[in-house]
């Protein structure tokens, strides 16, 4: 566990909600706050102190992974979580609302009443410590280099699930334990669809190749769009990728610390508005990320979220021709006190493969 200060947050919730208790049931907020990677787990934090629930396949693993201030419980987690709140009166106890299912919903509620805390677990996440800081470092340039030894192989008629593939293999030969989501390949007219999956159609020139991957790194991830150039390919296919890397540029000179997330949107926006491409900018310029990929703020239209320093994101402005083909150029960014610092080494000037 990198963050070892993160259980300093709840216990000030409690106090500032007035709460008797808070249960932390998504898995990825039970590993920042101890440490415990399982699949199965219940954190709960009272005035006493935390403790962690799970089940006998983690008994030997549990003790092993949590902070040492954490106390382990092995069993069924609903009956032991009741056990251990028997001793609170009616207890007043916040849950992560947005995130729990109602099948747990309705295990928690003869515990005692239950106080919905919106984002207030997950937003301690949002700005990262330095030891995060530095895992995601590594895992986006394990990512860059993965897709620099895949590209080595890459060849004009290569089908893209095989390209898929190969970068997958070459992030877990380097000691990922997996991509952070599935690889999109797109080639051609189908790079025009954002989130393509990679088929075994074969890629040809003329047209895109747009290549979207991240690796999952001691539980930190990264991500990262390029998009090529297969060949001979037309001027407007260039026009358009020049356009995008500029909207990318502007957008990543607009962070600072105290921007909301909507005005990098806008900064993109404006952009491409300028050369005749807005209605083809068709989701938002990018996310926060983390122990997940998809993390908040959302630089997107009404997120008027403030960026602080320590905060990592993505910066990912693309533009999406039907029957043409799409561009979208993304690099992980950190947000520092006097700016940014785009963490991702990989070049992305415009570039022809094949």
């Amino acid at each position: 566990m990198l963050n070892t200060t993160t259980s300093v947050p709840l216990e000030h919730l409690l106090s500032a909600e007035k709460l008797d208790a808070i249960i932390v049931s998504t898995l990825v907020n039970v590993r920042y706050y101890t440490g415990f990677t399982g699949s199965n787990g219940l954190l709960l934090l009272t005035r006493s102190g935390a403790t962690l629930f799970t089940d006998p396949r983690y008994a030997t693993q549990a003790p092993q992974e949590v902070n040492c201030s954490v106390v382990v419980v092995v069993g069924p987690l609903l009956k032991k979580l009741a056990a251990k709140l028997k001793s609170l009166r009616k207890p007043r106890i916040g849950f992560e609302d947005s995130k729990v299912s109602f099948a747990l919903y309705q295990g928690l509620s003869p515990l005692g009443e239950l106080i919905p805390l919106g984002n207030a677990v997950e937003k301690p996440r949002w700005t990262k410590s330095a030891g995060e800081i530095a895992a995601i470092r590594a895992s986006v340039n394990l990512n860059s280099l993965a897709l620099e030894k895949a590209m080595k192989r890459f060849k004009v008629g290569m089908k893209e699930k095989d390209l898929a593939a190969e970068i997958d293999y070459q992030m877990r030969k380097m000691g990922a334990e997996g991509s952070a989501f599935e690889t999109i390949i797109a080639s051609g007219a189908h790079s025009a669809l954002p989130h393509a999956r990679p088929r075994g159609e074969r890629i040809a020139e003329g047209g895109y190749l747009l290549i979207d991957m991240g690796a999952c790194l001691n539980g930190y991830m990264s991500d990262m769009t390029r998009t090529f150039g297969v060949g001979r390919v037309s001027r407007e296919a260039v026009r358009i990728y020049k356009a995008v890397l500029e909207a990318q540029q502007a957008a990543i000179e607009a962070i600072r610390p105290g921007k909301r997330a909507e005005q990098i949107h806008a900064a993109a926006m404006r952009v491409l508005k300028g050369h005749g491409l807005a209605e083809l900018f068709i989701h938002s310029t990018g996310h926060g990320l983390g122990l997940e990929i998809h993390e908040a703020p959302r630089l997107g239209k009404g997120d008027k979220t403030e960026l602080n320093s320590g905060m990592t994101i993505t910066i990912e402005p693309g533009v999406y021709k039907p029957g043409f083909g799409g561009v979208r150029i993304e690099d992980t960014v950190l947000v520092t006190e006097n700016g940014s610092e785009v963490l991702t080494p990989t070049p992305k000037g415009w570039t022809i493969v094949g």
